[in-house]
């Protein structure tokens, strides 16, 4: 089993930037695939970015591409998501997960074994 916490939400101006950082600890980080999902107010969960075991392997919503970046730290066992260009359709509770089959940077909600407890991102317009 893993434990996620995320970090580094908050409230920014539309156009601005933030690095959400999302810690593990339990079983070794690299045994697993990462995602980050996010949730507004009334919502379904939707996927953001998503990335391999090894960092190799990425996907992107296509709303973020070329804005958003998912990395990870095996040695630090902390995945992260910059992100550019921030625009207030995409206040929501951003979440990180993670997924036991490693290799597959997986798009669906449902594929994901772990989830953290969520940070909220408020982009004011």
């Amino acid at each position: 089993q893993v434990q996620l916490v995320e970090s580094g939400g908050g409230l920014v101006q539309a156009g601005g930037s933030l690095r959400l950082s999302c810690a593990a600890s339990g079983r070794t980080f690299s045994s697993y695939a990462m995602g980050w999902f996010r949730q507004a107010p009334g919502k379904e969960r939707e996927f953001v970015a998503a990335i391999t075991w090894s960092g190799g392997r990425t996907n992107y919503a296509d709303s973020v591409k070329g804005r958003f970046t998912i990395s990870r730290d095996n040695a630090k066992n902390t995945v992260y998501l910059q992100m550019n260009s921030l625009k207030p359709e995409e206040t929501a509770v951003y979440y990180c997960a993670a997924k036991i089959a490693a290799g597959i940077a997986d798009i669906r909600v449902s594929r994901y074994d772990y989830w953290g407890q969520g940070t909220q991102v408020t982009v004011s317009s």
